[in-house]
C-alpha cells in the first residue's frame, strides 16, 4: 500500500486487513478499536507519535508477509463465525482473567496500597469495568448475537424481523465500548503505561503484566466489533430490508 494511501485509510480498517498491525498501534498508543474510523494520519496525530515511525514499522511487518503469512483476514469470515469467535475467544478470556486480576489488585492495594494509593483506583476502575464487561458480553450473547446468526441462517430470504433493529442494539453496544475504552485510558494513565515501581515486588510485575494484556486483549475484542462484525451486521440487515 502506497504511503498517501495508506496514511489516508482508517485505522480500523487496517487492522481489519491484517490483525498483526493491532500490535504496532498499541506501541504507539493509538486507539485503532473505538476510533477506527479515524485516519491513519490523523490517529498518529493525536497519541503525538511519529508518522515515519509508524509507517516504517508498518512496511517492516508488511515484508515479512511472504515468508511468514499474513495474519488471519477476519473480513472474509461470515458474521456468525465472527460471532462465535468473538464469544469462545474474547467473552471466556474475560471471564477467566477478570477474577485472577481482581485478585491480584487486591493482594497490591493491601502490599503497596501506602506506597502507590493510586492502586486502589486502578482496582475499582478494573472493578467498574468487570462488572459492566459482564452486562454487556451478557447482552450480546443472549440479544445481539443470536439477531445475526438468525439473519445469516436466513440468508436471501428476508424473513419479516421482529423485535428491535440491529442498528440500534449496535448503537448502545458501541457506547459501552466507548465507556470501556476510556476507562482502561485511565488505567493505563494510573499505572504509567504498566510499569513497575522501585519498591515493586514480582506480583506488582505479574499484575501489570495481566492487566496490560487484558486491555490488549480488550482492544482487539472491541475491534472485531467496532470494526468489521457491526458494520457487516448493519449493511446485511439493510441489504435484506430492501429485499
Amino acid at each position: 500500500m502506497e504511503n498517501e494511501t495508506i496514511e489516508a485509510t482508517g485505522i480500523g480498517q487496517l487492522v481489519a486487513k491484517d490483525e498483526r498491525l493491532a500490535a504496532i498501534f498499541e506501541k504507539y498508543g493509538i486507539d485503532y478499536c473505538c476510533h477506527g474510523d479515524h485516519t491513519l494520519a490523523d490517529a498518529v496525530k493525536q497519541a503525538g507519535a511519529d508518522v515515519a515511525a509508524v509507517k516504517n514499522d508498518i512496511e517492516a511487518l508488511t515484508a515479512k508477509t511472504e515468508s511468514s503469512g499474513a495474519a488471519i483476514d477476519f473480513t472474509s469470515w461470515p458474521l456468525d463465525l465472527i460471532a462465535d469467535y468473538i464469544e469462545k475467544k474474547h467473552h471466556r478470556y474475560v471471564a477467566a482473567q477478570s477474577p485472577v486480576l481482581q485478585t491480584y489488585l487486591e493482594k497490591l492495594c493491601r502490599v503497596h496500597g501506602t506506597n502507590h494509593p493510586e492502586l486502589a483506583e486502578v482496582r475499582d476502575l478494573f472493578n467498574q469495568s468487570v462488572g459492566e464487561l459482564a452486562m454487556h458480553m451478557k447482552k450480546e450473547e443472549l440479544m445481539l448475537f443470536p439477531m445475526i446468526r438468525r439473519m445469516v441462517a436466513a440468508g436471501n430470504s428476508g424473513p419479516q424481523r421482529q423485535g428491535p433493529a440491529i442498528s440500534a442494539v449496535v448503537q448502545k453496544m458501541t457506547e459501552e465500548h466507548e465507556q470501556e475504552g476510556e476507562r482502561f485510558s485511565k488505567i493505563r494513565a494510573l499505572t504509567h503505561d504498566y510499569s513497575v515501581p522501585a519498591d515493586g515486588c514480582n506480583t506488582y510485575r505479574i499484575t501489570m503484566g495481566l492487566l496490560h494484556d487484558f486491555e490488549k486483549d480488550l482492544h482487539r475484542h472491541i475491534h472485531l466489533e467496532n470494526n468489521i462484525l457491526f458494520p457487516g451486521a448493519i449493511a446485511m440487515e439493510n441489504d435484506l430490508n430492501r429485499l
